[in-house]
């Protein structure tokens, strides 16, 4: 069975990170600065923002490019930020939660 589209932008931002993909509980990409969840689905999306949380660094939200207006709206207002399929931010983290 080939890898899924979720493990697929993973592994690819984890590899652009020069980090390892995090297959476990918790966000999928994890660096010194930042916390990365991976989302492909929109009920993904929803529920990534909840991975997300108690993280001390800064936050985002990696998603594929048809639900990048989705995940804009999803992390409005909040100190997330938003990533495309390659790790390129679209918007960026509000800094460290408090």
């Amino acid at each position: 069975m080939g890898k899924s589209k979720h493990d697929k932008i993973a592994e690819q931002i984890a590899k652009k990170k020069a980090t390892t993909y995090n297959e476990g509980e918790g966000p999928d990409v994890i660096t010194p600065t930042q916390a990365i969840e991976v989302a492909v689905s929109l009920d993904d999306l929803r529920e990534s923002k909840r991975q997300l949380q108690g993280f001390n660094k800064a936050r985002y939200l990696a998603t594929t490019t048809d639900l990048m207006q989705e995940a804009l709206k999803v992390t409005e207002g909040t100190q997330i930020g938003v990533m495309g399929p390659t790790g390129n931010i679209k918007k960026r983290a509000g800094g460290k939660k408090k």
